[in-house]
């Protein structure tokens, strides 16, 4: 496995491997790697001759310093981790390498662009295509691997490789959750024992509402989760919304789409941790 800091000396690499008509295969990742990368990167080694990973914080994507400033970092555990998986390159690249003058263009794709994670943090979706669409760019890879977590991010992707006219297949990854349900997470890591220990719950609330939702409407349900998880001491929501899974927008009955999701943002803990998760109430055909 090579490490790259510079993006001309990655291309290189790849320049050499597309005149053998080998396909490549991109992960994009902010590190702190756990499992659920680890999947998605065993995806991509399953699936194309050549696997490229990402290892970049990208500040354009954070609405809040702090945030930015706390996020986990550790390279070397990460490549140890992507070695292990069989990744073939990595690009860890700095700041200054990956923005060599400010990204000022400006991505929207309305409404899955501005509602829930959209609307709760501000230009977050933007830094998300700027980021996304560059390693495209640099990387030309025939298919891209992202985590089904990241739910309404998926969304957005798709969105922009439409409207750019990217040749790229987004491919989609499950969810990987520890044994207790949490789903994983980079930001998991930030969390005390004692605020990991109730984290759990919020998927609890979220498996348990689907039998609950049997026999309650869309508004009831609604009102269950947000209150079991607000009954637990250090945990609050800051949004659950109900939505149709391709629109994303909101629904009022049960019966008013086919493909129905529950998507939720939670903060853990008093520091506190933004954790998020998502729940198929009806699935896509």
């Amino acid at each position: 496995m090579k490490v790259f800091e510079k993006i001309a000396d990655l291309q290189n690499a790849l320049f050499e491997d597309r005149k053998q008509n080998k396909t490549i295969g991109l992960v994009p990742t902010m590190g702190a790697l756990h499992e659920g990368h680890a999947s998605l990167v065993r995806r991509s080694v399953e699936d194309n001759d050549v696997t490229v990973v990402s290892v970049f914080v990208n500040p354009t994507q954070f609405n809040d310093k702090n945030d930015l400033k706390n996020y986990p970092r550790d390279l070397e555990a990460d490549c140890r981790l992507l070695e292990s998986c069989k990744a073939d390159y990595v690009l860890a690249p700095s700041v200054e390498e990956m923005y060599p003058t400010p990204d000022t263009r400006q991505f929207e794709y309305p409404p899955v662009s501005t509602v829930m994670e959209g609307a709760h943090r501000p230009g977050h979706f933007n830094g998300v295509c700027q980021v996304v669409s560059r390693l495209f760019y640099i990387v030309r890879p025939d298919r891209a691997y992202f985590g089904e977590k990241d739910w309404q991010q998926i969304a957005v992707v798709k969105a922009m490789v439409r409207h750019l006219g990217l040749g790229v297949n987004i491919v989609e990854c499950p969810i990987v959750r520890d044994a207790d349900g949490l789903a994983r997470s980079s930001r998991n890591t930030l969390l005390a024992p004692d605020e990991r220990a109730i984290a759990p719950n919020i998927y609890k609330a979220l498996k348990e509402s689907l039998t609950y939702a049997k026999t309650h409407t869309l508004a009831e349900t609604h009102d269950h989760v947000v209150d079991t998880i607000n009954s637990t001491e250090g945990l609050k929501v800051e949004y659950f919304a109900i939505v149709d899974g391709n629109t994303l927008q909101d629904v009022k009955d049960w019966s008013d789409s086919p493909y129905i999701v529950g998507c939720i943002t939670v903060y853990c803990g008093k520091t506190p941790i933004r954790l998020i998760d998502h729940i198929k109430y009806k699935e896509a055909v």
